[in-house]
């Protein structure tokens, strides 16, 4: 029982760490195929009722989201990445 807890919080607190170190399309990829997966997971419950069903949908789910979150980046902040200065003003500048 505790492994059905740990795993899933660990997996969430590594992707929290990981977006944060991200360029914004990349932000919005893994944000989009989160998304993404959790739709496709209830929707392939909801279609298939069994778990063969779940897996497709939360994979298929992953996937679209993925590639919606990407594409949907605004053209001026890909390969930019935004700082934050002493005086609190967010700059968006080339990835260092």
């Amino acid at each position: 029982m505790i492994r059905r807890i740990i795993l899933p919080l660990t997996l969430a607190t590594v992707a929290a760490i990981a977006v944060g170190c991200a360029t914004e399309q990349n932000q919005r990829g893994l944000s989009g195929a989160l998304i993404g997966a959790g739709t496709g997971a209830v929707a392939g419950q909801l279609i298939g009722r069994n778990t063969t069903s779940t897996v497709a949908g939360a994979a298929g789910g992953a996937l679209v989201g993925a590639a919606i979150g990407t594409a949907t980046t605004p053209s001026y902040n890909r390969g930019n990445c935004r700082y934050r200065q002493p005086d609190g003003t967010i700059i968006i500048a080339r990835c260092r």
